[in-house]
């Protein structure tokens, strides 16, 4: 029988000196956590004993705070992040420090420097759930315990715990009381990150701050190969895939191939595949079918991880005569027929353009295809773009047409303005680039010969100008957070 050891930590926050002895006192009080938290439940798979009382108060997830109070007149930032709306403490639990050092000094750093905000760190009152200490879950599986047995005992999920009312603005600031330090706290961050496992089929640690999300599966064929020649010149450190199946250099280029070959993709309903830099650098393709409710689905976990921009690369339909097949559209508005978040931002919130990422786009579009002036003007269409929730919207195409046309709508598809809005609330920077596949108002509808015809023409080459994107979209970082994406009284961190 094993005996339990009482290493609680103390319950009280301490002050620390720097960003870094932060994050340090964090990764410390978690590894202790969830260490205590593991030993535990596999004690009680291995003979039965539940954790007492004093035992379940160490299964807690380390606090972040913040003490704010300046002295005169606050700093001036440009900064869309790491800046304090008014003076006060604010707070957040924090799961997975080590993993998250870099955006935790990233955050903290300037909020010191600039701010003169002090750092305290203690155990918060979140409990861990026990789920989230285990990696592939196998290992609840021995011992014939239930999963009712287990949450008799131990820290559960719990949905009310688990929520978006931070980044949703639903939260009551009350005076005197602690403000939030950032949009999600531990428990929502922890329940996401095993949600993107169970979707994409890889480690949530694989996915990269620069995403690409599209609708149909051929352009994963682009990627790939793509991801393969970026191994074989040395710009990338490791190719993964779904399933956890990870290619890097010291493969050969037939190895690479067949291994890329052999993934089972189809076993998951949103694979995501990742093309590793040690320089931060990196980008996913996550493909996540067709409709609203899978972009939202994954944007609503991709969001935790405060990627630095997504961009939506898909098809449409075209709606002007002068458009052609395989002509481009650079998203400027959304008409929102999508209604999946219609409650958290109702339909007359204006979905803005964000600048940088429009300019990009073009210019990548410029680059890739060769086309300047005229020519890009005839290759290339701004305008807005309507995204509905019916795939067969051509049948209702009457009761459609009115709308449309006061839209001056120049596009329809199934997932850019939710994607858009979900970029919009969950404050990451986001675009939208569609191809032209049909024009069914014209004539022009999905026939298969045609169809793979455009298909071998056109999917590498957009594909390529969303990573010309990303990577024009690199250079300007700091810029790239736009002010148009903070409230009034945004929490510190982004």
């Amino acid at each position: 029988m094993h005996k339990f050891i009482d290493d609680r930590p103390p319950r009280h926050f301490e002050r620390v000196d720097s960003p870094a002895q932060a994050v340090d006192r964090l990764v410390e009080l978690y590894d202790r956590a969830t260490s205590a938290l593991r030993a535990a439940v596999e004690r009680f798979l291995l003979d039965g004993v539940p954790p007492d009382e004093a035992a379940r108060a160490c299964f807690r997830y380390p606090e972040l705070r913040l003490v704010y109070q300046p002295d005169g007149v606050p700093p001036s930032s440009a900064r869309a992040f790491a800046k304090f709306a008014e003076p006060g403490v604010y707070s957040t639990t924090v799961t997975q420090p080590a993993d998250f050092r870099g955006y935790l000094l990233e955050q903290l750093e300037p909020l010191v420097e600039e701010f003169g905000a002090a750092i305290e760190v203690g155990v918060g009152e979140q409990e861990i759930p026990y789920p989230y200490v285990f990696e592939s879950g196998d290992e609840l599986g021995r011992g014939g315990a239930t999963a009712s047995e287990l949450a008799r005992f131990f820290p559960i999920p719990s949905l009310n715990v688990v929520g978006d009312e931070i980044a949703d603005g639903a939260f009551e600031i009350r005076t005197g009381c602690e403000r939030p330090g950032a949009l999600f706290d531990a428990a929502r961050v922890d329940y996401s990150l095993r949600r993107l496992v169970h979707y994409t089929g890889s480690d949530w640690r694989a996915m990269q701050p620069w995403v690409l999300l599209t609708n149909y599966h051929r352009y994963v064929d682009q990627f790939v190969h793509w991801g393969l020649e970026q191994l074989r010149v040395g710009n990338a450190s490791k190719l993964v895939l779904p399933g956890n199946v990870a290619i890097d250099s010291s493969a050969s280029p037939e190895e690479a191939e067949a291994a890329a070959t052999a993934v089972l993709w189809h076993r998951f309903q949103m694979p995501a595949y990742h093309v590793v830099r040690a320089d931060g650098r990196g980008v996913s393709l996550v493909n996540i079918g067709v409709g609203p409710a899978n972009a939202k689905t994954i944007t609503d976990h991709i969001a935790v991880l405060r990627p630095h921009c997504w961009l939506m690369v898909g098809h449409c339909a075209g709606l002007r005569q002068s458009q052609r097949i395989g002509d481009y559209v650079l998203a400027h508005a959304y008409l929102r027929q999508d209604k999946i978040l219609d409650e958290a931002v109702p339909p007359d919130m204006p979905i803005p353009a964000l600048a940088e990422v429009q300019m990009a786009l073009q210019e990548a579009v410029a680059r890739i295809t060769g086309d300047r002036g005229d020519a890009l003007k005839r290759r290339l269409r701004t305008g807005t773009v309507v995204t509905n929730d019916d795939r067969n919207w051509e049948l209702r195409w009457t009761q459609e047409r009115r709308r449309i046309n006061l839209s001056r709508a120049v596009a329809v598809d199934m997932e850019s303005a939710t994607i858009a809005t979900q970029g919009f609330r969950m404050r990451v920077p986001y675009g939208t680039l569609l191809c032209v596949s049909d024009k069914p108002l014209h004539g022009e509808i999905k026939l298969p010969g045609a169809a793979n015809a455009f298909y071998e023409r056109a999917i590498g080459e957009h594909l390529q100008i969303g990573i010309a994107a990303l990577e024009l979209l690199q250079t300007s970082r700091a810029s790239l957070h736009s002010r148009k994406l903070r409230s009034f009284d945004e929490p510190p961190f982004r």
